[in-house]
């Protein structure tokens, strides 16, 4: 039988499944959880834990599963809905990692990257509406330093620090959201990021890291269905305003004003994430070692951002 792959981002704790869900162990499919029961408790933690970023299904319950899922995004973006607002921000911070690994594996596919380009519209308007969100959004805990889960936490940054800046071009901060979500498919299968802190890296594998930005662009550049904006912040998240950063030194003048609230941003989460800072210790460094880096008003915009999480 040919199994179908589902997301575990797209799964959740309180929700019971109309399909029997599988996991893959030795080319072999052990069943994991029956239809009618749920991933509560520790089910779902200990999934995330272990890395494990699919499970399957049976063809027959690929319908089902889509229901699982609509329903459960439905419910999310309902803003009358019952649900706290910590379950659904867990509900479509999921989705939205789900669509960033679905343009990582198939970049090729109009499909995928127009469907995470109309959740991000989306997920834009549910951080604006909901005071909580960005809070919600990011308590939840990147455990595995995911890639995909950082580009989430990236993108909601953005999304404050630009309201902050009291952008409100609403197509651009789509497309913000958009590239902040996709910006380090160069990361995409790495052999060593982010298994390891840059601190930790050879000198070949800092080279094999600082190329990640360009390298992501080149690979996608040729998809006519990529915004430019998109490609842009891919090629120019670690960017910095003073020239230090990388591929081409660029400056504040010559980078494009979304890839700038994104490059400050990664920053910040890459402290909070990646090198295990608190968000009090990682608003100090970031004032401390990146002023000139970034913009001055970003950093002490995003700061007040990452003081209310």
């Amino acid at each position: 039988m040919d199994y179908v792959s589902i997301r575990v981002s797209t799964l959740r704790g309180d929700q019971k499944i109309n399909f029997d869900a599988y996991v893959k162990i030795n080319d072999k499919m052990i069943l994991y959880l029956r239809r009618g029961d749920s991933f509560e408790g520790n089910r779902l933690q200990r999934l995330k834990e272990k890395k494990l970023k699919k499970m399957f299904i049976e063809p027959q319950d690929e319908i089902g599963y889509r229901d699982y899922m609509q329903k459960n995004i439905e419910l999310a973006y309902d803003n009358n809905s019952t649900k706290d607002i910590q379950t659904r921000s867990e509900i479509i911070q999921g989705q939205q990692q789900s669509n960033v690994e679905d343009v990582f594996d198939n970049p090729e596919l109009a499909e995928s990257y127009l469907n995470a380009k109309d959740a991000a519209g989306k997920y834009v308007q549910f951080l604006v509406s909901n005071a909580k969100g960005l809070q919600a959004v990011m308590s939840i805990q990147n455990t595995d330093k995911s890639i995909s889960h950082h580009g989430v936490s990236v993108a909601t940054l953005s999304v404050a620090l630009s309201q902050k800046l009291g952008l409100t071009d609403t197509k651009m901060i789509q497309l913000l959201s958009l590239g902040a979500f996709l910006h380090d498919y160069g990361h995409h299968e790495s052999p060593i990021y982010p298994r390891k802190k840059t601190s930790e890296m050879n000198a070949d594998e800092l080279l094999l890291y600082q190329s990640h930005a360009q390298e992501g662009a080149k690979k996608v550049q040729d998809k006519k269905h990529f915004d430019q904006l998109v490609l842009r912040i891919i090629n120019e998240h670690e960017e910095c305003a003073d020239g230090s950063g990388y591929p081409r030194n660029l400056t504040e003048k010559q980078l494009d004003p979304a890839s700038l609230i994104v490059s400050t941003c990664n920053n910040m989460d890459k402290l909070m994430t990646f090198e295990n800072l608190s968000k009090e210790a990682a608003c100090k460094q970031l004032m401390l070692n990146s002023v000139g880096k970034h913009p001055l008003g970003h950093i002490q915009k995003l700061i007040e951002v990452v003081k209310t999480l």
